[in-house]
């Protein structure tokens, strides 16, 4: 039986009424609770697990459950984002560089629809590659061991150059004190404690939700208190809620492209949504060039992270279905599901459970109509968060940020560090500091810290292992491409000594 022969088993079992039924419910609540800022997909699967094994679902039903509610915060993520500026999870920091001056500019509604557009381009193309590439794919990932991954990791923050704007120093420093936060706790590899001024509450480290909630969401209700004090209107009324062709067609190849690259690196354990979408963010920039209005609501700075994080996702069941191995934090948490059915995931998995497999991905075609087919027509329900009044609007907003820091270890300290941070973070963006590059260097510096010290341990401290194998040559090279080439096109566009920017010669006195 060939690929397509299993493809159509799984419609037929992805299309019985329970499994349709539990992917649009899955589809719904995953678009709430990735529209409430810092809970996210994880913890949406992780509260439905047990639930779903409780009601004594079939395995294939409980998973086609869990992933529609993957996918749905992947979706549902762009919309606090887009319209308050509070990313709902990592993957949707980028979103918010262009989609909330979108929103400022009364484009709010387009930007919302746009996304929901690009997310389901993103995911389609993913769930395609998964069909057709799965084996190819599998052995290929097998490929990367610590010393490749650091050097992604490398090549993202080189990505980081294509965010610094026209003010480098500040967005390098804003990189480097997300690098410093990111090494605060516990030594994975020696166990000695680190800048943690012996408080036993940060000897875990500092947890993402505190600091993404409270340098974006308490920040941004503190700009926003200050506009409203002064008399200014924070967000102008929406207009048209749906996009036009023109911006399809702006948008469609940076879509494509941003697809593609999200699909790559969603297959690697790992690497996950928040890399794919600052990759491409910076990809699209550059190839915008001055054409572009990146971080002044260009929007393909929307189409293309929303594009790639969806991508992203629906890739990461790549190796967890075929080796075994989580490809995010959330298929970590489903990887646990398929225990409870006493399924273990891995090479075998296509053989002995090919209607679980199958069903599974053609689900993830349907889950995807679903999604957007819900989340168009919702926009204009969505915007009217927009005529809520700040004395509303604030107090709910800080009310949710509040409960879902305080869920991650039920201690006042994390409310404390939170709003600490952002006040901090309020500050920094008083002094025009960007927030994009000291949250991805938050995220990545850890990631890259322990694939380090992973790669070094092996050869006894010896760097050689960093740019030993092909793969990581490749990404070496293209790290450094990604900043010396947007130099030497800067100084080649300057300009002679003693000439106009028209190439004439200015006679000298």
């Amino acid at each position: 039986m060939d690929t397509y022969s299993f493809l159509a088993s799984g419609f037929a079992v992805a299309l019985q009424p329970m499994n349709l039924l539990m992917a649009a419910i899955g589809a719904f609540i995953g678009t709430v609770v990735g529209l409430l800022p810092g809970l996210g997909p994880i913890n949406g699967v992780a509260i439905l697990m047990p639930l779903a094994f409780a009601l004594k679902l079939p395995p294939e039903t409980a998973l086609i459950l869990l992933a529609a509610v993957y996918i749905g915060c992947e979706y549902g993520g762009r919309i606090s984002s887009i319209l308050l500026n509070v990313p709902g999870d990592a993957a949707a920091i980028m979103t918010a560089m262009d989609g909330y001056p979108m929103a400022r500019k009364g484009m709010g509604g387009v930007a919302l629809s746009i996304s929901a557009w690009s997310s389901f381009v993103g995911s389609m193309i993913a769930t395609v590659g998964i069909v057709m590439m799965t084996p190819l794919l599998s052995k290929w990932a097998l490929a990367f061991g610590p010393a490749e991954y650091f050097a992604l990791m490398v090549f993202a923050f080189a990505c980081l150059t294509g965010l610094l704007g026209d003010q480098p120093v500040k967005a390098l420093l804003a990189t480097l004190i997300g690098l410093s936060l990111a090494t605060v706790g516990v030594d994975s590899n020696s166990g000695v404690y680190r800048f943690t001024f012996d408080s036993i509450h940060l000897s875990d480290g500092i947890q993402f939700i505190v600091v993404v909630i409270g340098l974006f969401s308490i920040s941004e209700l503190l700009l926003m208190l200050e506009e409203a004090v002064h008399g200014k209107a924070v967000i102008p009324e929406t207009g048209r809620t749906l996009f036009n062709r023109r911006e399809v067609a702006e948008t469609w190849w940076g879509t494509v492209r941003s697809s593609l690259v999200g699909f790559v690196v969603g297959i690697l354990p790992g690497a996950g949504a928040t890399v794919a979408s600052a990759i491409t963010y910076s990809m699209e920039k550059r190839i915008a060039g001055a054409s572009g209005t990146f971080g002044e609501g260009d929007i393909r700075g929307v189409a293309a992270p929303e594009a790639a994080n969806n991508a992203s996702a629906n890739a990461s069941f790549i190796p967890m279905l075929t080796l075994g191995v989580p490809g995010s934090g959330t298929t970590a948490v489903m990887m646990g599901a398929l225990t409870l059915y006493n399924i273990t995931p891995g090479p075998a998995l296509f053989q002995q459970q090919p209607t679980l497999v199958w069903g599974l991905i053609a689900s993830m075609f349907i889950g995807n109509v679903i999604l957007l087919v819900m989340n168009i027509p919702m926009v204009g329900l969505f915007t009217r968060m927009l005529k809520v009044p700040n004395w509303a609007l604030v107090p709910g907003i800080l009310a949710v940020s509040a409960v879902g820091v305080y869920a991650v270890h039920s201690t006042t300290f994390d409310l404390v560090l939170m709003s600490i941070l952002g006040v901090v973070g309020y500050a920094l963006r008083k002094c025009e500091m960007p927030m994009a590059p000291l949250i991805l260097g938050f995220v990545l510096g850890e990631m890259m810290e322990q694939n380090l010290r992973r790669a070094l341990s092996i050869t006894n401290g010896e760097l050689g292992i960093l740019w030993e194998s092909p793969i990581s040559i490749g990404l070496w090279i293209c790290a450094a491409a990604m900043v010396i080439v947007p130099l030497a096109f800067r100084k080649l566009r300057k300009p002679a000594a003693g000439t106009t920017p028209a190439g004439v010669v200015v006679e000298q006195a």
